[in-house]
């Protein structure tokens, strides 16, 4: 226990210190939401890998499809190495952050208002956002509660509390500077964390080959075996829809978009483009292979009275036999994870609620200081908020919001994805085409969430779009779709102004 509390002090110290430290770039707007546009491609690479797996993956993700698709959950964390990681960088990285800094846009409804001349399409951008962000901030809780429990023997919230506590120091101090180190540091911790637990692991159960051997012998709900220890497992309709969801997700979530707006230089792009896909590879790679390794440890799974596992479960304890120092390191690897994400996601609600909502149209006239203060307010608001939905939800079970969660995703990267993508490359992409693709994707997603409670009936939707990760998925590929068709059919945008944005690409 002594071991397990000098780790958490010792990473609460650091993490303060840096906040604190890094007061002084926090100043103005450009400094406090996006570094200034100075941030180098190791702090932007690592602030977009931790951003994109957290808790949620480590625990939920890796610990459900690891159960469900065995040792073929692999493909998964490669698929968001390569799919998630590597191709956004590389597709929009540079034009990102060129045409942002060209259009002087912070946040990415403000690129939407400033490439299609629309306020309206800021402030619904804004609004879907804000609605569906909170949500999957309070999921991030979720992840640390059983590992807590297990680690330390104390209540829930008091997890919360402490988590929210030390977000809130050093986002609120030190922006998005303190969040890009912290990132950094948090990072490190993750890529220690994940291999030594893989080690441990695949150690408790003979090495390597006698792991997926026991995986080969494990039954499936039909009787059979070997599905389990196959290269796409039982279900591989269903694991191309996690994998769509998980790794073109990130092309369109406002929180990852957001990474590229901030790097220092355009070279710095092929840098960070490296870094960060072996940092996926190891860090989602490693979650999801050790996750399909979940069925043997079965014996010490928990179980609800249907007869149900409980997926959060199953990470916690096979990790739960593990000593004091390793179960240390995996806590503050859950935390590191936990807590980078949550300052990406706060930032990005509050930068977005204060310059594209409130400014402008709530109150006319805001100068540089009470626009950062006001992001500062609505951080902490946004983490008192989700805090206590997490806490609600933990206490009562409600299991409206954990749906909420799983829907967000879908709802997000579906209403931004095709639009932004497009926006970057095609000067024939115009705003009608955005406000029907989000317009489909969120109404879309919606109706899923209906289904999953039960308010509308199943036969809505066929049966492979029942699944909400299935219908997120949906939404991304059909945005792709939906933009250039309903643009082609409309009437184009004036030429000038389309010129004037795209004109950023021929200067060096």
């Amino acid at each position: 226990m002594l071991i397990k509390i000098l780790l958490l002090i010792l990473f609460f110290g650091v993490t303060i210190a840096v906040g604190i430290y890094c007061r002084k770039h926090a100043t103005n707007v450009n400094n406090f939401v996006l570094g200034g546009r100075t941030v180098g491609p190791w702090l932007t690479a690592f602030a977009f890998g931790t951003s994109y797996f957290s808790a949620v993956i480590f625990v939920g993700y890796a610990g459900q499809f690891g159960w469900r698709f065995g040792v073929s959950a692999t493909w998964i964390g490669l698929a968001n190495a390569i799919i998630g990681s590597l191709m956004p960088w590389l597709i929009l990285g540079r034009r990102t952050r060129v045409m942002t800094q060209h259009l002087g846009s912070a946040t990415m409804p403000e690129f939407f208002s400033s490439r299609f001349n629309s306020k309206n399409l800021k402030m619904v951008a804004s609004a879907i956002i804000f609605i569906f962000l909170i949500p999957y901030t309070a999921s991030l809780y979720n992840g640390l509660s059983r590992l807590f429990a297990k680690a330390f023997n104390i209540d829930f919230w008091v997890c919360i509390v402490f988590m929210a506590v030390l977000t809130a120091i050093y986002v609120i101090a030190g922006g998005y500077v303190a969040t890009a180190v912290n990132d950094f540091i948090q990072g490190i911790i993750m890529l220690i964390g994940i291999v030594a637990v893989i080690i441990a692991v695949l150690n408790t159960n003979g090495g390597l080959v006698s792991s997926i051997k026991g995986m080969a012998d494990v039954a499936d709900a039909s009787g059979s075996t070997g599905a389990f220890a196959s290269i796409f497992g039982p279900e591989p309709i269903n694991l191309l829809g996690v994998v769509i969801l998980t790794s073109l997700g990130t092309w369109g979530l406002p929180q990852m978009v957001q990474k590229f707006y901030a790097i220092k230089l355009e070279k710095s792009i092929v840098r960070g483009t490296v870094i960060s896909t072996v940092f996926a590879v190891i860090v989602a790679g490693g979650c999801y292979f050790l996750g399909g390794f979940g069925r043997l440890f079965s014996n010490v799974a928990e179980f609800r009275a249907d007869g149900s596992v409980i997926y959060d479960s199953i990470i916690p304890n096979m990790l739960s036999g593990f000593p004091d120092i390793l179960i240390g390191i995996v806590v503050i690897l859950v935390l590191s994870a936990s807590i980078s994400t949550l300052s990406s996601l706060v930032m990005a609600s509050s930068s977005t609620l204060t310059l594209d909502f409130i400014k402008g149209q709530i109150v006319k006239k805001m100068d540089e200081k009470k626009q950062v203060l006001i992001i500062r307010v609505l951080i902490a608001i946004f983490i008192v908020l989700s805090a206590l939905i997490a806490i609600l939800q933990y206490n009562k079970n409600i299991v409206f919001i954990a749906q909420l969660m799983g829907i967000s995703w879908g709802a997000l990267a579906g209403s931004f994805l095709a639009p932004f993508l497009y926006s970057l490359y095609w000067k024939r992409t115009t705003k009608t085409a955005v406000w029907c693709n989000m317009g489909f994707s969120t109404i879309f997603m919606i109706i899923s969430l209906m289904i999953s409670l039960g308010v509308l009936p199943r036969e809505v939707f066929p049966e492979i779009l029942r699944s909400p990760i299935n219908a997120g998925a949906f939404c991304m590929l059909a945005g792709l779709i939906i933009v250039p068709v309903v643009s082609l059919l409309t009437k184009p945008p004036e030429k000038t102004a389309v010129e004037s944005c795209f004109d950023c690409y021929s200067k060096r």
